[in-house]
């Protein structure tokens, strides 16, 4: 295991068990990204910020588009 997979027994168990897999240093998988126009909108038309667009799921960010093209706000 140690030499040919490269996990501890722990690791290997662990993996077996409850379907978790060992770190490999791959980076996790992102969130579902927003399309760019959305994200455009929000920053141009909206005046939100980047970071604060950034935080938002796509449900979050439409609801927040037609929030301001139905309230202006």
């Amino acid at each position: 295991m140690r030499d040919e997979l490269h996990v501890s027994a722990e690791e290997f168990w662990t993996c077996v068990k409850n379907q978790i897999t060992p770190d490999r240093g791959i980076p996790a998988t992102p969130r579902e990204s927003l399309p760019v126009a959305l994200v455009q909108q929000l920053i141009r038309t909206v005046g939100l910020a980047e970071t604060e667009v950034a935080e938002m799921t796509k449900e979050q960010a439409i609801d927040r588009l037609n929030r301001y093209w139905t309230e202006g706000k």
